[in-house]
């Protein structure tokens, strides 16, 4: 059976944001690094950069090299967190030196989008009730940041 492992394209600082990425997710790691020894068509030798790392039990590969494009919101990584400290906890460390944006999204200082959801959205949404459902969604597309007690109180309609 194949592997399935995401890919990620750093224009600068791939260190930066790997270390970042593995302090902040707990089961995480940087698996080796390497710089490609000889001229590629990304780039002169030594300035190609690759790794290899887990964030908590998805696995990555990164290249740092210049692009001529950068992450966008056709992929991004959904954290699903247990609790409002977590939730409180990631975005605080991801947002830092980025952008903060509507239903939980943010854009870390590396260009790369991240969805910050608690747990407790998911079990809300499949309510089988479709008016708590419906509430439920309707606070959320009103937050920035996700808000547990928040998305609780929409769906005891208070």
């Amino acid at each position: 059976m194949a592997t399935v492992i995401q890919h990620l394209w750093f224009r600068a600082d791939m260190a930066g944001a790997l270390e970042t990425y593995v302090r902040l997710i707990p089961g995480s790691a940087v698996e080796w690094t390497s710089a490609l020894p000889a001229d590629s068509p990304s780039g002169p030798a030594g300035s190609v950069k690759i790794a290899a790392f887990r964030l908590g039990d998805q696995r990555y590969r990164a290249i740092e090299t210049e692009a001529p494009w950068s992450f966008n919101h056709t992929f991004s990584v959904m954290m699903e967190c247990e609790d409002q400290a977590e939730v409180d906890r990631l975005w605080d460390g991801l947002s830092e030196g980025g952008e903060i944006q509507q239903c939980g999204w943010l854009r870390d200082r590396w260009g790369l989008y991240w969805q910050i959801t608690p747990r407790r959205l998911t079990e809300l949404m499949g309510d089988p009730d479709p008016a708590v459902a419906k509430r439920v969604a309707e606070a959320m597309l009103t937050m920035v940041k996700l808000d547990i007690a928040g998305l609780e109180a929409a769906a005891a309609g208070k």
